[in-house]
């Protein structure tokens, strides 16, 4: 990869990264962040009528900041990261499934897109868009589980004029692709070789 591609690519995260909160990047910010606000009031409203909820960021370092105003609102949760061990792990998910007073499950989208079952939940929010759609589905899927009786509510946080409305039209491009070739309705077998990398 050239260094310009890579530079790019590093400003790309860095630009997702300030979607969430400023913070993430700038040691000096303390002017707050609407993303987490606005988290924070559809966590006390769900968990106040009852529902469970997954949290899915990219990020560490954005759901330790969501940890600091869980922590602050004397929310309970738990948290999985790449750091976490599979029997941790397991505990946490049966604890999560059992407990009736944890109603926050915080997971980055790598160490969660795979092998949980989440199914007490009812409610994902993604804190954060993904390039690829089917990461994000597969982290979603988590509370679409064998035993899941209740609708799942999916809730994408997304900041109005930025790289994350670019993100969701890529995303949405992709899908309809992916679709496309799904249902044969592109049946040209050169289309696939004359998709450019942009």
């Amino acid at each position: 990869m050239s260094k310009a591609r890579f530079l790019i690519l590093q400003l790309l995260v860095k630009l997702r990264q300030i979607c969430i909160d400023p913070s993430i990047i700038y040691d000096n910010y303390d002017g707050g962040s609407n993303k987490l606000d606005t988290l924070i009031n559809i966590i006390n409203e769900y968990s106040a009528n009852g529902h469970k909820m997954l949290v899915f960021s990219s990020f560490k370092t954005a759901l330790n900041l969501v940890k600091t105003r869980l922590d602050k609102e004397k929310i309970k949760y738990y948290m999985i990261d790449g750091g976490v061990n599979s029997k941790s792990r397991i505990n946490m998910v049966d604890d999560f499934n059992l407990r009736n007073d944890i109603k926050v499950f915080l997971i980055t989208l790598k160490a969660g897109g795979t092998g949980l079952n989440l199914a007490s939940a009812d409610v994902v929010i993604h804190l954060d868009l993904w390039w690829n759609p089917q990461a994000e589905n597969q982290a979603t899927d988590r509370a679409h589980r064998i035993g899941q009786k209740n609708t799942v509510e999916v809730i994408h946080l997304i900041s109005k004029g930025t790289i994350e409305e670019k993100i969701l039209e890529l995303q949405n491009k992709k899908r309809m692709l992916s679709d496309k070739l799904i249902d044969g309705e592109i049946r040209d077998k050169n289309i696939l070789s004359e998709l450019t990398e942009e």
